[in-house]
């Protein structure tokens, strides 16, 4: 069964407004795939098929810094300090793989090879693990 969007705020940490602004990256960046893939746009680098993840982790960590400040404002300093560590520790996770992805595929280079790709991903699931057992 799926997860509710309570169950995904509160294991994810990310506000709503946060994951609608990935799904939207996410829908664009499939757009932007299909096209490279498909040779529609054979000028299309696979830096610019990327650049919606780009945009939604920078505008996610510009929301996350206007949460923080807020929070912190509000007396709510503990709260305020943890959520800013998380959704950067996620974000930069994140923003690495994407970066060593795209270097792979542009480079096709043989010192980057995949199981440095995906450590990243292993890590971030290995802390969304802790997470969700410590929220149940």
């Amino acid at each position: 069964m799926l997860f509710s969007l309570r169950e995904l705020v509160q294991w994810l940490g990310f506000a709503t407004f946060e994951m609608l602004l990935h799904g939207l990256a996410l829908l664009a960046f499939s757009a932007l795939l299909v096209l490279k893939v498909d040779g529609q746009a054979p000028a299309l680098s696979w830096w610019v098929v990327f650049v919606p993840f780009f945009a939604a982790d920078g505008l996610s960590t510009y929301f996350t810094a206007i949460v923080s400040v807020r929070l912190f404002q509000d007396g709510e300093k503990r709260l305020a300090v943890l959520r800013l560590f998380w959704i950067l520790t996620i974000l930069s996770l994140k923003f690495v793989f994407e970066m060593l992805l795209c270097q792979k595929l542009v480079e096709h280079t043989r010192e980057l090879w995949y199981g440095l790709i995906m450590s990243p991903v292993f890590i971030l699931l290995q802390l969304l693990m802790i997470r969700a057992c410590r929220v149940n």
